[in-house]
């Protein structure tokens, strides 16, 4: 059977677009923000509920991972008609959810309250995507975007320093709880102007299909990889565990399989054929996957290192990383023009960029070792130079990725992107962490430990960057330049 023709969107973009958008990246934030600022919290949760390294792993990556998981069903959703009820319910069970996250008495129930909340984190952000690409054109949407990727890089950096506050004010015993539970006020906050802003979409007719068996093989071949990995504690750990690869490459092999099938009988496959054969979107997917699976365990590595071996308290910890949030955040702004003019050429300078802040840090942090005054302050410049590059590679890197894709699947097309991020960053914050806890109970100091996880990192931003040279290569070969109706460059 042939595939489905996409049935057309009309949607015109309104005087109140910017209203939206305002609404938009404030929801992005606070889901985006709950990434990075449990990290100062991780201690903290582990001496008041006894958590083992499992459970903090559950903690950080479970909520990455469910996040991930939801996105392309919600995206779908979305695109489909129910954009605005999936916006106010996803910001209702946030909510909910951030709520149980605070008052959760175990370690069990606190992995379990952030798996949900990374749920409704899912259900929100392809929303957010989709009502970018549907109200703002041309120049406007690249500077949409731009704000957009301020956003996510201001907020996974300034996680640590906001959760360093909360814990310095209501202190390290129960403050992790209101690293949670600030989440509360904030949307009750948001909620009335949700209601206000965000545009009712048209339903569409017809059937809709969410590929049930192809999100449950991607998230079997996800956990399977990401298990040896979460159940490592650097003692007496179990080899059979890394049979979870072997189970992670036959799922893999059934959802190529049943995707090819269930796209010719009903043209909606979880992965999208028609977006992968894209080499625009295609590039920018895999991009954005390796690039998110080693930028956001960086945050996660040097608080561990900070606090846990140079005994550093939260605030403090936090403020080495509010250079790369400022950095972050000043060039994803300028990024929305820069891509605009110089199209890919943009993101291989921010990787490259982002790269020399990289080894720099793990330079120092090897080369220093354990001295807690000269640390601090030489972590917080080579992070400040690898935020400098992240700004320009977050929001350029979605602009072009999306510039082909139709509106009537910006949501579906969005929701990808985000998967692959977001799976990435639950493998890569897994794959640091159990090697970060190896190491310390190896009996390897704590630079030493730290710099063999950063190496994960360097390494999967510098695949990212092949990726971005090889994309750039082809655009040129092909003769394309910048787009300058749209702020990105075509494919």
């Amino acid at each position: 059977m042939s595939t489905p023709a996409p049935r057309p969107e009309t949607y015109e973009p309104d005087p109140g677009r910017w209203r939206t958008l305002a609404v938009c990246l404030a929801v992005g934030f606070i889901t985006l923000l709950d990434v990075s600022v449990v990290n100062v919290a991780l201690p903290s949760i582990e001496r008041s509920l006894d958590a083992g390294p499992t459970q903090l792993q559950l903690v950080v990556a479970g909520y990455t991972l469910a996040f991930g998981l939801v996105l392309v069903p919600a995206g779908r959703l979305g695109d489909a008609g129910w954009r605005r009820h999936l916006f106010i319910g996803g910001l209702i069970g946030f909510l909910l959810t951030s709520l149980a996250a605070g008052l959760a008495p175990t370690d069990d129930a606190l992995a379990v309250a952030r798996l949900a909340q990374g749920v409704f984190a899912g259900m929100l952000n392809p929303q957010v995507v989709g009502l970018i690409q549907q109200q703002f054109r041309g120049f406007e949407r690249g500077r949409a975007f731009g704000l957009f990727g301020a956003t996510i890089g201001v907020s996974t950096a300034v996680g640590p320093l906001l959760g360093g506050v909360i814990l310095a004010v209501a202190g390290e015993e129960n403050g992790w709880r209101w690293v949670f539970g600030i989440n509360v006020p904030i949307i009750l906050v948001l909620l009335p102007f949700a209601w206000k802003y965000v545009p009712t979409s048209v339903r569409k007719a017809g059937p809709r299909h969410l590929d049930a068996v192809g999100l449950g093989l991607i998230g079997a071949a996800t956990v399977f990889v990401m298990y040896p990995f979460v159940t490592t504690s650097g003692v007496d750990d179990d080899p059979a565990r890394w049979w979870g690869l072997v189970v992670a490459a036959v799922a893999l092999v059934a959802l190529v399989a049943w995707e090819r099938r269930y796209q010719r009988r009903t043209g909606d496959a979880v992965l999208d054929p028609g977006l992968l054969r894209t080499p625009s979107f295609r590039n920018g997917a895999i991009l954005g996957a390796a690039y998110f699976s080693g930028f956001t365990g960086v945050f996660l590595l040097t608080t561990l290192y900070l606090q846990n071996d140079l005994g550093y308290d939260p605030l403090a910890a936090g403020l080495v990383a509010m250079p790369f949030a400022v950095c972050s955040g000043v060039s994803a702004w300028l990024s929305g023009r820069l891509v605009h003019r110089w199209g890919r050429t943009v993101v291989v300078a921010g990787l490259v960029v982002v790269l020399v802040g990289m080894v720099s840090t793990d330079l120092a942090i090897r080369v220093i070792g354990d001295d807690p005054d000269v640390a601090g302050p030489v972590m917080a410049l080579t992070l400040a130079i690898a935020g400098a590059g992240s700004g320009l590679v977050i929001s350029p890197n979605q602009t072009l990725a999306l510039a082909d894709v139709p509106v009537e699947r910006a949501g579906v097309a969005g929701s990808m992107i985000q998967l692959g991020q977001r799976i990435g960053s639950s493998l890569g914050i897994a794959a640091v962490l159990s090697l970060y806890y190896a190491g310390s109970a190896a009996g390897l100091g704590g630079a030493a430990a730290t710099g063999r996880a950063l190496l994960v990192t360097i390494t999967l931003v510098a695949v990212a960057l092949v990726v971005s040279v090889v994309d750039l290569r082809a655009r040129h070969a092909a003769g394309e330049q910048p787009d300058t109706n749209s702020g990105a460059t075509p494919a």
